[in-house]
C-alpha cells in the first residue's frame, strides 16, 4: 500500500500504555544517576566540586556531548543507531577550520560544517533504507569512512590557523563567563538547552514525534498504518547528522583547531547519555530532558575524577562500568509489567 504521512493512533499505544511505574521510573532513574555522582564527589571535593565557576566549567563542556545526544535521541527513538558520530563531529571541525584558513567568513565555515554532518547522516540512513544495512553496520562503515576522509581532508595533520584567522567570536562561545550569577552561563550553553526545548518540543506535541515513537515501538505496525517509513528514517539521521556537525563546531571553538584524530569513543558516551536518560537501545523510548541529564552525568563525572585526582585510566573503567550498568538497566526496565 502507498505510504502516507499520518499514523494511525493506536500506533501510539505502546508510548501511551506503559505502566504508571514503568514511567515514574524512567523519569526518576536519570536524576537518581546524577545525585550520587553529585554527593559522591562533592564530599571529594566539597570546596570545589558545586561552586559555581565549576558548574559553569562543566555546563561549557557538555555542550558538545549533549547536542550530539540530542540528535542521537531522536535517531534512538526511531528504532537505530548511529556510531559514527565521533567521526563526523571530527570531519565537521576540520572542514570548518579548513574553511577558515581559505579565508572563508565564520557563518560559511559553520553552515558547511553543518552541512557536512547532515551529508553524513543522509548517507547513514540511505544506507540502513536503500541498501538494506542494519543501522549497526552502516554506522561503523560511516565511522572509518568519515575519520578517514577528515585525515586526507587535513592531511593526517592538525589543521591550526593563525591568529588573524581565528574567529574570535566563535571561540568565546565556548569560554566560562566569569561572574558569581550561576545562570550567567556560556552563550554555546543557551545554544544547547534552546536545541533542546526545540527538539523536545518536536518529539512530543508534533506528527513528526509521533511518528519517531510509533516507528521506534513498532516498525511493521507502522508501515501497515501508512508511515513512511523509509522517509522519516531519512529525516531522523540527517537531524542526528546536522546536531553532530553543529557539536563539531562547538568542537572545533574549544580547541580553536580541526583535528582529525579527536572525539574518538565520543559516540560511546553519547548513546550512554540517551540510555542513561530513560532511552531504548530498542527504540521507541527516551526524552531530551533525559539525554540532558545523562550528558551532565557524564560531565559531572569526568570533572569529578579529575578534581578528585583519579588517573585517566580511572575514570574510562568508571565510564564503562556506567555504559554497562546504562544497557542493563534498559533492560531491566523494559522487564517493568505494562
Amino acid at each position: 500500500m502507498p505510504e502516507i504521512d499520518a499514523p494511525i493512533t493506536p500506533l501510539l499505544s505502546d508510548r501511551s500504555g506503559r505502566s504508571f511505574k514503568h514511567m515514574i521510573w524512567q523519569w526518576i532513574a536519570p536524576f537518581i544517576g546524577l545525585a550520587v555522582v553529585l554527593v559522591f564527589f562533592h564530599s571529594k571535593r566539597p570546596d570545589a566540586f558545586l561552586a559555581v565557576s565549576n558548574l559553569k566549567i562543566v555546563a561549557t563542556q557538555t555542550v558538545i556531548i549533549g547536542i550530539c545526544a540530542i540528535g542521537m535521541t531522536f535517531i534512538m527513538i526511531g528504532g537505530g543507531i548511529d556510531l559514527s558520530v565521533g567521526s563526523v563531529m571530527a570531519l565537521s571541525s576540520v572542514a570548518l577550520a579548513l574553511a577558515l584558513s581559505a579565508d572563508s567568513s565564520p557563518i560559511v565555515a559553520v553552515v558547511l560544517a553543518i552541512f557536512i554532518g547532515g551529508l553524513c547522516g543522509l548517507v547513514n540512513a540511505l544506507m540502513v533504507t536503500g541498501l538494506r544495512i542494519i543501522p549497526f553496520v552502516a554506522t561503523l562503515g560511516m565511522l572509518s569512512i568519515a575519520r578517514g576522509t577528515a585525515r586526507a581532508l587535513a592531511d593526517n595533520m592538525i589543521v591550526r590557523l593563525d591568529l588573524d584567522q581565528r574567529p574570535e567570536a566563535l571561540i568565546d562561545f565556548m569560554i566560562p563567563i566569569r561572574s558569581k550569577a550561576w545562570w550567567d552561563f556560556a552563550p554555546s550553553v543557551w545554544i544547547m538547552f534552546t536545541v533542546a526545548i526545540v527538539a523536545g518540543v518536536v518529539l512530543n506535541y508534533t506528527a513528526f514525534g509521533r511518528r519517531t515513537y510509533a516507528l521506534g515501538s513498532n516498525e511493521l505496525a507502522s508501515r501497515l498504518s501508512g508511515i513512511a517509513i523509509n522517509r522519516q528514517k531519512l529525516m531522523l539521521y540527517t537531524i542526528g547528522g546536522m546536531l553532530t556537525g553543529l557539536a563539531g563546531v562547538f568542537l572545533f571553538a574549544y580547541t580553536t583547531e580541526g583535528d582529525p584524530t579527536a572525539a574518538v569513543g565520543m559516540e560511546l558516551q553519547v548513546i550512554a547519555a540517551v540510555v542513561i536518560g530513560g532511552g531504548s537501545l530498542m527504540g521507541g523510548e527516551g526524552s531530551v530532558l533525559g539525554t540532558l541529564i545523562g550528558a551532565f552525568m557524564l560531565t559531572f563525572l569526568v570533572n569529578g575524577c579529575t578534581q578528585a585526582g583519579y588517573a585517566n585510566w580511572v575514570q574510562e573503567i568508571i565510564i564503562g562500568v556506567i555504559i554497562v550498568l546504562a544497557v542493563s538497566l534498559d533492560y531491566f526496565r523494559r522487564k517493568i509489567p505494562a
